[in-house]
């Protein structure tokens, strides 16, 4: 039996208030090319049906706990007069949590087929009572986000965080050398982000679920109050057309999380990076 102290509890109810926000986030690293280039791209990675679960753990000196689930579901559906993705994001605390700190977190983005930009993004979230909602519509010909809050300049292509998962799943890696440093921007919480990400090489990984070839990235954080800033977080993707993100690796204020992928279902490639499924 493993007793967990209350205070260590608080904290991970702190921890996975962010937890569905570092799979968006980590995910949105995997965009490898100028921001001028990250326009125009074709979807060749995911379709309609897709789902992605993950599993959350922190660790608490020696020992990693499960903190929480996050899962994204893909389906095509109109939106206006565009075929959009629509994709919902969920996260929530495990059971074992939930009468100390429950959160149930939700995003959606639709993405505009054609461009794979997108056109709106949804932020609806409750941690721990605290709730969030924040409604954005994107005009991307005049370079605008209008929100729940008021209308904001954004740059040409931009992205939310979580239309950029699925965007940046389409990028072709092998025109990057280890080393390589991109710029991407994005649009959360009324604000545009301008950060980078590191291409770090391939390598080959263990995770929850099986041994992976994997290309292996790095972002930059920006310093919180859960994330040390700096290029700390490791992010580690499969090494095949689908380019789903497998494990995460970042060290927090108090600790470090760890993010791995545990389940999936109509992938739009054959998963060709798994070398070996666990048992």
């Amino acid at each position: 039996m493993v007793f967990v102290k209350k205070a260590d509890i608080c904290f991970m109810g702190q921890v996975f208030k962010v937890c569905f926000f570092i799979v968006a986030f980590i995910c949105i690293t995997l965009h490898s090319q100028a921001q001028a280039d990250f326009c125009g791209i074709k979807n060749t990675s995911f379709q309609h049906g897709e789902k992605l679960e993950f599993k959350v753990y922190y660790n608490m000196g020696r020992l990693w706990v499960g903190a929480g689930l996050a899962s994204f579901e893909t389906k095509l559906e109109n939106y206006g007069n565009k075929k959009v993705y629509h994709v919902v994001g969920d996260g929530k605390t495990l059971k074992s949590y939930e009468w100390f700190y429950k959160v149930r977190d939700k995003y959606e983005t639709f993405i505009d087929v054609e461009t794979m930009l997108p056109v709106k993004f949804v932020r609806n979230v409750n941690e721990g009572g605290f709730k969030i909602y924040n409604n954005v519509t994107f005009n991307q010909n005049i370079g605008q986000a209008v929100s729940t809050n008021g209308v904001f300049k954004v740059p040409r292509c931009i992205q939310d965080v979580l239309s950029a998962i699925f965007y940046a799943r389409n990028i072709d890696y092998s025109q990057y050398k280890p080393g390589d440093k991109i710029p991407f921007s994005m649009f959360l919480d009324d604000e545009v982000f301008n950060l980078y990400i590191r291409y770090m090489g391939k390598e080959k990984i263990t995770t929850k679920y099986g041994t992976f070839n994997t290309i292996k990235i790095s972002p930059l954080l920006i310093e919180g109050t859960i994330f040390k800033g700096g290029e700390k977080m490791m992010v580690w993707v499969s090494d095949d057309a689908n380019h789903l993100p497998v494990r995460v690796d970042s060290p927090i204020l108090v600790g470090s999380v760890k993010v791995d992928l545990v389940g999936y279902e109509r992938l739009r490639n054959p998963l060709t990076s798994l070398i070996k499924k666990q048992k």
